[in-house]
């Protein structure tokens, strides 16, 4: 990472939440809907560091979970609905509060590994050792 171009420092927060390259902030960070490209379209930035793995998805899980599972105790502590209706009322709000929120998660988590230049741990060997 430390051999790329240089370029006007971009806020990692909003490169994230924008879905746009952590270097340049102009070209886009995504391929469809999760996807990643090879590089930057604007930049060249070379997108081959970037492993988000699965933390994006735990944070949004546990964001949906508090907001669905506290509405849903809520409703049924003060309305005692059946449960299709529960399911009509869940349902979409699981699919928003899940769907929504992932890719500027995974863009901002993709930034922030890019600001801190985060890479895979190693064991370094002390001289003479």
């Amino acid at each position: 990472m430390s051999d790329q171009p240089s370029h006007p420092s971009v806020s990692p927060l909003f490169a994230g939440l924008m879905c746009r390259c952590p270097c340049c902030g102009r070209g886009k960070l995504f391929r469809g809907f999760l996807g990643l490209p090879a590089h930057c379209e604007v930049c060249g930035l070379d997108y081959g560091f970037i492993d988000a793995g699965d933390g994006p998805a735990v944070f949004v899980i546990f964001l949906s979970g508090f907001i669905v599972v506290g509405s849903a105790l809520i409703v049924e502590a003060l309305y005692q609905p059946p449960f299709w209706l529960h399911a009509a009322l869940w349902g979409p709000l699981i699919l928003l509060t899940t769907l929504g929120p992932l890719r500027p998660m995974k863009g901002l988590l993709i930034a922030l590994q890019y600001h801190h230049k985060a890479a895979e741990g190693r064991l370094e060997r002390e001289p003479g050792a």
